[in-house]
């Protein structure tokens, strides 16, 4: 399985490609498969995204999970505060389209 993931342009966040847009929520990761590259050159060509790349990722229970620790932590959100992490029951931290 391959993700692709990134940092949003204007807050700087992680996210996620859906398969049609971008959230903050792994969860809503889709497997990218071989497109992976492509749809991360289109996207950043757009100037949606910021640095993206594919990540080798497993399928669990929860959703998907990156296979590189660096990633698990990008994917869990700030790691200074654990009051700062992304809860996914957060209003304010749904997907979005872009």
């Amino acid at each position: 399985m391959k993700l692709l993931t990134g940092n949003d342009l204007g807050s700087g966040d992680v996210i996620w490609w859906t398969g049609s847009g971008w959230s903050r929520h792994i969860a809503d990761a889709v497997d990218v498969g071989q497109d992976g590259e492509a749809i991360a050159h289109r996207e950043e060509g757009a100037r949606r995204v910021n640095v993206p790349y594919v990540v080798d990722a497993v399928a669990g229970p929860d959703g998907p999970r990156p296979a590189h620790i660096k990633d698990r932590i990008r994917a869990l959100g700030p790691t200074v505060r654990p009051d700062l992490s992304l809860q996914p029951a957060d209003p304010g931290a749904g997907s979005w389209v872009i």
